[in-house]
């Protein structure tokens, strides 16, 4: 499979997780939705943003497809960037941060195989 392809059906799968049962989500992503109930929220900001960017990479093509791929690119580095914070500032164990920082560098990999691919 394309890897943008695979990229982006994952985006749209793991958004839908998120917004329709974001504890769930956020327990897989080993959070706490009970210590912090505002999780929720953010949670399906996440699962929103995940689907948008899937569908609208999904859609497009050529150009405007690549430059999908590099926005998602940017976004996952400043998720795995935010997973590092996370760790560095203790609000998440090494173990929670590798949990969050693993997906978003697989990501990454994924778009700029993507990119080489075409």
């Amino acid at each position: 499979m394309n890897p943008v392809i695979g990229l982006s059906l994952g985006r749209v799968a793991v958004g839908s997780v998120a917004l329709a049962n974001p504890d769930l989500a956020a327990k897989l992503f080993q959070l706490d939705p009970a210590t912090n109930p505002q999780l929720p929220y953010l949670t399906r900001l996440f699962g929103s943003r995940e689907i948008a960017l899937g569908l609208v990479t999904l859609l497009a093509r050529d150009k405007t497809r690549r430059n999908l791929v590099l926005a998602g690119i940017l976004v996952d580095a400043a998720d795995a960037a935010t997973g590092y914070l996370a760790m560095q500032e203790g609000t998440v164990s090494k173990k929670t941060a590798f949990t969050l920082i693993g997906p978003a560098v697989g990501a990454i990999g994924s778009g700029i195989s993507g990119l080489v691919r075409r």
